[in-house]
């Protein structure tokens, strides 16, 4: 019975997923300035009849980057991932505007890295150093539109991103932006990273807004043991932090592909951490102005 629910519940997905995925629901460009100068691109999906100004969730890909396996050399607003795809349009449907910045492609690496490169990946692209960095430089950029609300603003990441957002909400990284906790993001969520994190926080590790981590204890790619860790660790310093692991969920467990939704551990962790990471932002700015149609 339990298998049977699953495979409905996955077909459902999918069925979702691919309806969102359409050529009309494609979002805007954008471009903006990032660190020392590099210009960097986006992709903004906006809710429509929307009241503004409206809350926002920037989002960081992971190490395969914005685009789809099957871009064959386009990257762009036509060839994103699935995975961004539905989660830009998840974030507009419920009333919030979504930013997908491409931390990878201007720095000439559009296709993203295979998976186990780590250490063979370059230090313009370091989670730690670098990408928090384009996440403030998005975050100034929907505070300079007028249809965003710039005291309302979240952050969201996937593997790599993952990592960049949890080094982007450590207070040291917030102060070396010069900004007070008040201008910074309002909370973030991170799946599935890997929290090494290049060392930098092995000692200490404490975010100045709420967090909350979604992991599967079968990552093939990252440990979510380390970062129960670092978890546990920061809450015991007072760290306003939290993690959720799935039993026998993979890396990309939320992917609506078939791939990793033919995994039913899979299945049943996207199934929760959708509407944990719905209630967790709703929580943080209130509840949004546009309520999603029906599938």
């Amino acid at each position: 019975m339990m298998r049977m629910i699953l495979t409905i519940a996955a077909m459902t997905w999918l069925m979702v997923a691919a309806a969102w995925a359409g050529p009309e629901a494609g979002p805007d460009t954008v471009h903006f300035a990032g660190p020392d100068g590099q210009s960097l691109v986006a992709y903004l999906f906006l809710p429509g009849g929307h009241a503004t100004p409206i809350p926002a969730v920037v989002m960081m890909h992971g190490r395969a980057g914005p685009y789809s396996i099957a871009a064959h050399g386009r990257f762009d607003s036509t060839t994103l991932s699935q995975r961004h795809l539905f989660w830009g349009r998840f974030w507009a449907d419920h009333g919030y505007a979504a930013l997908l910045v491409d931390s990878f492609g201007p720095r000439g690496f559009a296709g993203g890295f295979p998976v186990h490169s780590y250490g063979d990946r370059p230090d313009a692209v370091n989670e730690v150093t670098v990408r928090p960095r384009d996440a403030y430089a998005a975050l100034a950029y929907l505070r300079s539109r007028l249809d965003v609300d710039p005291h309302r603003i979240a952050l969201q990441g996937w593997s790599n991103g993952g990592s960049a957002a949890l080094a982007t909400m450590a207070d040291v990284t917030l102060e070396a932006q010069h900004l007070p906790p008040r201008e910074g993001f309002v909370g973030a969520l991170a799946f599935y990273p890997a929290c090494g994190l290049h060392d930098v926080f092995d000692q200490r590790y404490r975010p100045y807004a709420p967090v909350r981590v979604f992991s599967g204890d079968h990552d093939e790619e990252v440990s979510a043991a380390h970062c129960r860790r670092l978890v546990d660790a920061s809450k015991a310093g007072g760290g306003d932090i939290a993690i959720t692991v799935y039993a026998g969920a993979t890396h990309d467990f939320d992917d609506p592909g078939r791939r990793r939704q033919g995994v039913e551990a899979n299945v049943a962790a996207q199934a929760d951490a959708v509407p944990q990471a719905l209630a967790f932002v709703e929580g943080l700015f209130g509840a949004a102005t546009t309520k999603p149609a029906a599938p």
